[in-house]
């Protein structure tokens, strides 16, 4: 071997990186540049579904290496990614739309990456959450994200109370399926806001729907909106008229009747009518159906 294969050998190698990559939510034209120079450059490809990803991939002219990072493997695939990076690799990141880490996975990736000094960077472009408020036509100075509502009555009363606090635009992510429901759900808690139904952003149908809570639970009471829906609503209190109260007994029957556990109940009725939930939790005990 001679000197200058010697050097060459002992010299360490390049640097890998991360790149955590925006991709269309949509409409593939709102890919950007620099998403598409890091997927053309990328070594691997972590994605969330290796189907989806590499569908969106093959419509791009990409044909990379694909791995799979999801909420079930997020842990193992995120230290597999860091330890790539570190070898000189270079990586990217996908969620199936969207930016990573908002209501996708990728959060538990950019934490491995801190901890273990890994250089990452992340690449802007679509997001839903941001277009659909803009859409909305309600105030943008502030805006709130609440992303997927639990699906657990206790968090997800928790979190809907919560809204009655917040006075800036809030954004929620639905299953069409759901949004009629949700709709009544956040009248009764929050009364009658201003709010927008936002759907199939940056596809052909977009729509946003404008009105209130009542005026939109009652539309999509019985039949559902198509393509995957937003629901902004306002944090402006002073616009919300309070819809008709109930007592406490009536939302207790109302709570159970719908299949809610009696601690649960007990918990949003409390919340919702700003009472001891002890109190809301003996009168719930004694409401309820019996076996």
């Amino acid at each position: 071997m001679n000197i200058t294969e010697t050097m060459i050998d002992d010299q360490p190698a390049a640097p890998g990186k991360l790149f955590l990559c925006a991709t269309p939510i949509g409409n593939m034209g709102d890919v950007t540049q620099r998403v598409l120079d890091a997927l053309s450059q990328a070594e691997v490809i972590f994605c969330e579904d290796t189907r989806n990803s590499g569908a969106m991939l093959s419509r791009l002219g990409i044909r990379k290496r694909l791995e799979s990072c999801h909420q079930h493997n997020e842990e193992a695939a995120a230290q597999r990614a860091a330890d790539m990076v570190l070898d000189g690799m270079t990586v990217a990141y996908i969620s199936d739309a969207g930016m990573p880490c908002i209501s996708d996975p990728g959060e538990r990736l950019v934490r491995v990456c801190i901890e273990r000094g890994v250089p990452f960077e992340v690449l802007p472009g679509a997001s839903a959450s941001l277009t659909a408020a803009i859409l909305s036509g309600l105030p943008t100075k502030r805006i709130y994200f609440a992303g997927f509502l639990p699906r657990e009555n206790g968090e997800r009363a928790e979190l809907i109370a919560e809204l009655k606090r917040i006075r800036a635009t809030a954004v929620i992510y639905e299953s069409p399926y759901r949004v009629g429901a949700t709709l009544s759900e956040l009248l009764t808690v929050l009364g009658d806001r201003r709010a927008a139904v936002v759907r199939e952003i940056t596809k052909i149908h977009e729509e946003a729907v404008r009105g209130t809570l009542s005026s939109l639970a009652e539309r999509y009471a019985g039949e559902p909106p198509k393509g995957e829906c937003v629901i902004v609503l306002s944090g402006e209190t002073e616009d919300a008229s309070p819809v008709q109260a109930e007592s406490l007994d009536e939302m207790l029957t109302r709570l159970m009747a719908g299949g809610m556990r009696v601690k649960d109940a007990a918990k949003q009725a409390a919340l919702v009518l700003d009472i001891p939930r002890s109190d809301a939790y003996r009168r719930a005990q004694e409401l309820k159906p019996r076996e």
